[in-house]
């Protein structure tokens, strides 16, 4: 734990917002990165995903390489733009400008910021069914009371991480991950035995169709959920730092624990077709369920350490977006802002709304297709660049990096547009919109639910930016 980055003032409200980080503070190495982003994705949640994953009608063994690629390739993404970071000491959609313009980057600040605090509600509700659950089997009640308490603790946390800024987060963080990993391992433990190996081996193989499908939704709900907020912590780093040790530590940290998590639970969903079930309406409390009743309460603690992880990082980066969209407050105000917004989605959720898969899988197909195409010119972007961002253009209209760059924001949309149109999510009633280009080019048939307008986002942002993009990133570079 002595590798940990902090200044010492884990309780003091972090000064900076989506300024430059100086030369003075700067500090720390590429592995210090290993417990943010280790943290963040070390949640019991990622043994759900193999129930989700084995929905899409595929193998066990089609599963496994859906689950190693997915995982891998879509945390890959987030360290090559992490090392945006150390080259611009900025956050991510500060660094985004250089791409877009000042306000031209307005647009994909905006799809940013919800897809954080879509995230920062997305974790919070399950950290309140979980607590409710537990709380139900071990007969102290798990109703309204019980979710309203959850509610508060967890948010709290969430947002005294976001509010208090970098160096609390590093230190929360190395406690998460050291807690959450031995406790996971000891869940791992207890349930085991349930797995039935020939049940899992004899699960029928899928389509190709089915593959790509699961594939596409396993990069949305890990790497390409985080690849907007990947630079907002290698800032920090000082600028000669090694860029190919800041991909690789931010990938490796970022993958361990969701492959480990995943393949467990694709044997656990595997071998039991009710839990299976069961994990689509309570992801978590479905896991704790098969739990012995005096080991609940670990469970509770790693389920909720576990969110609060990734919560905290997605409320950080959330207010740091939030600033960026040039909402003129303080960072702090910002992540509080957001905190109050992810308690209202929490609330409707938990109380009003109805089965949560569906709605999950909508949201991240349906905001996984403009940030794929924003992670295209932003990759294509980084990679044309021979030298350091020239940090001062970067909060001024009028310097190298524009005012509004017309060809990155319309490769945006018509990405978007293409995208949106070859996605499909039966499981949400209100997306039954998309969907709309699989007809006329003879795909409804087979590649309906394979959800390829992420890939074909993802690879349109890069090409146009790659191909188109040269010339302007020379010029701004020649300035």
């Amino acid at each position: 734990m002595a590798d940990v980055p902090v200044g010492g003032r884990p309780f003091q409200v972090e000064a900076n917002g989506i300024n430059v980080i100086t030369d003075a503070e700067r500090r720390g190495t590429p592995r210090q990165l290993f417990w943010p982003w280790f943290a963040a994705n070390v949640s019991v949640f990622g043994l759900s995903y193999g129930s989700f994953v084995l929905g899409f009608g595929i193998s066990f063994w089609q599963a496994v390489l859906v689950g190693i690629v997915g995982i891998t390739v879509s945390f890959l993404l987030c360290g090559l733009i992490a090392v945006a970071g150390k080259r611009g000491s900025a956050p991510t959609m500060v660094l985004s400008r250089a791409a877009f313009g000042v306000r031209g980057n307005r647009l994909p600040s905006l799809i940013s910021w919800m897809l954080t605090v879509g995230w920062e509600t997305v974790l919070t509700i399950l950290a309140t069914f979980a607590t409710a659950t537990v709380f139900e089997r071990l007969g102290w009640g798990g109703g309204t009371a019980t979710k309203i308490v959850a509610l508060v603790v967890v948010s709290a946390l969430a947002v005294a991480g976001g509010v208090l800024g970098f160096d609390l987060i590093m230190r929360m963080q190395t406690w998460i991950t050291v807690i959450t990993g031995a406790l996971t391992i000891g869940y791992i433990a207890f349930v085991a035995h349930r797995i039935d190996f020939a049940a899992v081996s004899a699960l029928p193989s899928g389509s190709a169709q089915n593959v790509v499908g699961a594939l596409v939704f396993v990069m949305t709900g890990f790497g390409l959920g985080w690849v907007n907020a990947a630079a907002d912590y290698s800032r920090y780093l000082p600028r000669g730092t090694s860029g190919r040790a800041v991909v690789g530590w931010t990938a490796f940290s970022s993958s361990l624990a969701p492959i480990v998590l995943l393949l467990f639970g694709l044997l656990l969903a595997g071998s039991s077709p009710e839990l299976n079930a069961s994990i689509a309406t309570d992801p978590i409390g479905a896991l704790a369920a098969i739990l012995p009743t005096w080991y609940l309460v670990p469970f509770a603690v790693v389920a909720v350490l576990g969110l609060v992880g990734g919560a905290v990082l997605n409320i950080y980066s959330s207010g740091l977006t939030l600033l960026a969209l040039g909402v003129r407050i303080p960072r702090y105000a910002a992540s509080f802002v957001d905190g109050v917004v992810v308690v209202a989605g929490t609330v409707y959720v938990v109380f009003f709304a109805g089965a949560f898969f569906g709605q999950f899988q909508g949201f991240l197909i349906t905001l996984g297709v403009p940030i794929a195409v924003w992670c295209g010119v932003m990759l294509a972007d980084i990679a044309l660049r021979r030298s350091d961002y020239a940090q001062a253009d970067l909060y001024t209209p009028s310097g190298r990096y524009g005012d509004v760059r017309v060809l990155p924001i319309v490769t945006v949309l018509a990405g978007t547009a293409i995208g949106w149109g070859l996605v499909t999510n039966t499981g949400a009633a209100w997306l039954g919109w998309q969907g709309y280009l699989l007809s006329p080019l003879g795909l409804a048939d087979g590649w309906s639910g394979a959800n390829l307008g992420v890939l074909v986002a993802l690879v349109t942002g890069f090409l146009v930016t790659f191909l188109a993009g040269r010339g302007r990133v020379v010029a701004q570079e020649r300035m």
